[in-house]
């Protein structure tokens, strides 16, 4: 009879074992942590803002330490790193309807309507990259983790306070050209940071950039 109770107590402890693992594994995994990985590698610093359209797995940060501003999508599988002299600026689209803009070299249009029923929410950052010239992030509808509460008029509050940022790193860089060292191709980017990404992803260090 022990014997058979300790083989239960056995089994039962490896049973833990493995659910504790598989949970730690998962919690690694998680869109935000990943997305947030993706950032640190292509900024080489933490963000200053970031925006994820959740349950999309695409998002994007920026530094301005750095000087740079980063698209993931796939997860953080996959990102694009640019320069902020690259971007052009940012679009929201509200329901299918053009709503707010800064664009460089074209006047602010500023947000002046929101019924806070909206059913799409679409923020497009422009890029001067003619491969790569938009990234769309469907912020709303979105999908979240279970506790997490968002309404559309916080999404449509955030997304406008991007557009509010984007205009102000646009006037910043607005005098003297920033000149940025030789890089990659885009396409040669994407493969090198997909291959960074894949060797780092169990990496512990600063495991991410989201509570």
């Amino acid at each position: 009879m022990g014997e058979w109770l300790r083989l239960f107590a056995l089994v039962a402890l490896g049973g833990a074992a493995v659910t504790f693992a598989a949970t730690a594994v998962a919690r690694m995994m998680t869109e935000e942590r990943r997305l947030a990985r993706a950032f640190r590698k292509g900024l080489g610093a933490h963000p200053d803002a970031l925006l994820i359209a959740h349950g999309a797995g695409r998002g994007a940060a920026l530094s301005l330490e750095t000087r740079r501003i980063v698209t993931a999508w796939d997860g953080g599988r996959w990102r694009l790193d640019y320069g902020l002299d690259e971007l052009r600026g940012a679009v929201l689209e509200l329901d299918g309807a053009f709503a707010a803009r800064a664009v460089r070299g074209e006047d602010r249009r500023r947000l002046d309507r929101s019924s806070a029923a909206e059913r799409e929410v679409l923020l497009r950052l422009l890029f001067d990259d003619p491969r790569h010239p938009d990234f769309e992030l469907q912020l709303w509808p979105v999908k979240v983790r279970k506790g997490v509460e968002l309404r559309p008029r916080q999404v449509v509050s955030e997304a406008n306070r991007w557009i509010g940022r984007i205009e102000a790193v646009l006037r910043r860089s607005g005098g003297a050209p920033v000149i940025a060292a030789p890089r990659s191709s885009r396409g040669a980017r994407i493969a090198d940071a997909h291959r960074s990404l894949e060797a780092d992803l169990y990496d512990d260090d600063e495991d991410a950039l989201i509570d």
